[in-house]
């Protein structure tokens, strides 16, 4: 994998350039971040993705900014996952806990319809696995209507920090409070569309909502 762009120059034991990482982040996270420039000038446009395999898709309006000018053109895509405040006992040395992934490519428009469907089948099933199987298709004038990008992930690589604040030895006689504050996102309970038909249960992917976890343990992820 091409790391000529992705190496980690600040901290540079929080680097994690291990697939199964990037992978895991990459899915776990449900917005990104795509950093492109347009007429000249630079923006970043949050949107929607999924990972099929080695192939990151992006999708969105053809209306849209970053979908008229991402083909063929450098861009960089980043992803956030945080994981707590640390709280350190001095104000130098707060940090947070986090995992992220950055990956740069030249992303294709994908014009095929079969691998339309793929990617809006992986889309679908990235926001609610199961979902795809529940919902209706996209017709055909809604796959025209649509836009979607596909971005080898051939460079990308992660960077992840965990554990507790890292305080200098002076600081550790200080009495003041230290440790991290966990943060997560969880799911609320699912609220019916008031329109709906009576008598549909609610399936479970909505009941029992939640977002995939990396298959590696906490301490195989830990950087300190």
């Amino acid at each position: 994998m091409e790391r000529s762009r992705t190496g980690v120059n600040r901290h540079p034991e929080r680097g994690r350039d291990e697939q199964t990482v990037i992978d895991a982040i990459i899915d776990e996270a449900l917005i990104c971040h795509v950093g492109f420039v347009v007429d000249g000038y630079p923006a970043v446009i949050p949107t929607i993705h999924a990972r099929s395999g080695t192939t990151l898709y992006l999708h969105g309006s053809p209306a849209s900014r970053m979908l008229q000018a991402a083909p063929g053109a450098e861009v960089c895509v980043t992803i956030t996952l945080l994981d707590g405040i640390v709280m350190a006992r001095s104000a130098f040395n707060h940090s947070m806990n986090y995992r992220s992934v950055v990956i740069y490519g030249q992303p294709r428009m994908v014009t095929d319809p079969e691998e339309k469907l793929i990617a809006f089948e992986a889309l679908t099933e990235h926001v609610a696995e199961g979902r795809w199987a529940d919902a209706r298709h996209p017709s055909p004038s809604e796959v025209t209507a649509t836009t979607v990008l596909a971005l080898a992930i051939d460079e990308a690589s992660a960077k992840v920090r965990s554990g507790p604040p890292i305080d200098e030895k002076a600081d550790l006689e200080l009495d003041v409070w230290a440790g991290v504050v966990p943060m997560r996102m969880e799911a609320g309970d699912p609220q019916p569309d008031a329109l709906m038909r009576p008598g549909i249960p609610t399936p479970g992917y909505a009941r029992e909502y939640h977002r995939p976890k990396a298959s590696d343990s906490a301490d195989a992820l830990r950087v300190d």
